[in-house]
């Protein structure tokens, strides 16, 4: 077999290697557009490093929400929910927080770190069970995931700005430090936190039970069923799993700017997610993703999205683009089942 065979075998039958050498290619477009024309080295460097990070810390939230959607994909689902799950949870940790009178943890008299910690906790917990709510239609209720997830994103979104539309609510600037606090020059944290995640759940895919459970119910349910997987508790967990990382990326959002538009945050954040999972190399069908591969994904997207900035490309149009990468994605999946 000689190298063309080789690459072509690789390159239809391992997404990861697929996926590898399409961000690599990505990232050396990124540094031609970017250009050389600098004083010096250092001076290039620092650009080069400075674009580069403002593409991780953009896409951090998006890309832990991306991490939970491959778990859901991977069972057969669909989560079209993370959007409005997002503004929930990101309503419910201002109304905690809030520095004005109707503060909810400042009526108790908890106010600084404990506060903080308070807050995270409880929104984790809110999300953790937004999630498990919509699991719970799937699996007891026997609603499809898209209709499951799709009244889910209009009940949490229009809940929460009919009892967001009259607050005016302000979070303590020290909580800001969250995602803002820097590491020498830079802010990292949402950064950090984002790989931190997909470490834990790369170890989950792949050496835990709960991992292994969830590509047995993708791949053949009827089959998971018969070996004693309990498919409706993972399928609970999965979306459990999901409302948990939706609502860390709300604190996260949060923290950054310390507001969130009830209106527009979120919009467009679930076909983000599914197109890294898929991009990724996870399956629509089901059975089959790679928590490495989401990472690549997104940050495929990031820097698609970047250099179509670069060039100045209207942003309606940006999402032709995104488009055709998942359309091409699945194609290659198609392939990938035919060889």
């Amino acid at each position: 077999m000689n190298f063309f065979e080789w690459f072509k075998h690789k390159w239809t039958t391992a997404p990861l290697f697929s996926t590898g050498i399409a961000l690599i290619i990505m990232i050396i477009l990124q540094t031609l557009v970017l250009g050389f024309d600098y004083d010096s080295f250092g001076e290039w460097f620092q650009a080069w490093t400075n674009n580069w990070i403002n593409i991780l810390r953009n896409n951090a939230g998006i890309g832990i929400v991306a991490l939970g959607m491959t778990f859901v994909i991977m069972t057969g689902g669909i989560d079209l929910a993370v959007g409005s799950t997002l503004v929930a949870t990101g309503a419910f940790t201002m109304v905690l927080l809030d520095t004005g009178t109707r503060g909810l943890l400042g009526m108790v008299g908890l106010s600084g770190a404990p506060a903080f910690i308070v807050t995270i906790l409880l929104v984790l917990l809110f999300g953790y069970i937004l999630g498990a709510l919509i699991g719970v239609s799937i699996t007891k209720g026997n609603v499809p995931p898209f209709i499951a997830t799709l009244g889910a994103m209009m009940i949490f979104r229009s809940v929460t700005q009919h009892f967001m539309q009259e607050q005016n609510t302000t979070v303590p600037m020290d909580f800001l430090q969250i995602a803002s606090f820097k590491i020498g020059d830079y802010m990292l944290m949402p950064i950090i936190y984002w790989i931190i995640i997909a470490a834990i759940l790369y170890y989950v895919s792949k050496r835990m039970t709960f991992g292994r459970q969830i590509i047995a119910v993708g791949s053949n349910e009827r089959a998971a069923r018969l070996s004693g997987v309990n498919v409706n508790k993972i399928k609970l967990r999965v979306y459990g799993l999901m409302g948990f990382l939706v609502a860390i990326a709300a604190v996260i959002q949060v923290s950054r700017i310390g507001s969130m538009d009830f209106s527009n945050a979120g919009r467009g954040m679930e076909m983000d997610a599914i197109a890294a999972a898929i991009v990724g190399g996870t399956s629509m069908a089901g059975g089959r993703g790679f928590i490495l591969g989401t990472v690549y994904g997104m940050l495929i997207i990031g820097v698609m999205n970047n250099l179509l900035n670069l060039f100045g490309v209207p942003p309606f149009l940006r999402e032709a683009f995104k488009g055709m990468i998942v359309i091409a994605a699945v194609l290659l999946q198609r392939k990938e089942r035919a060889s």
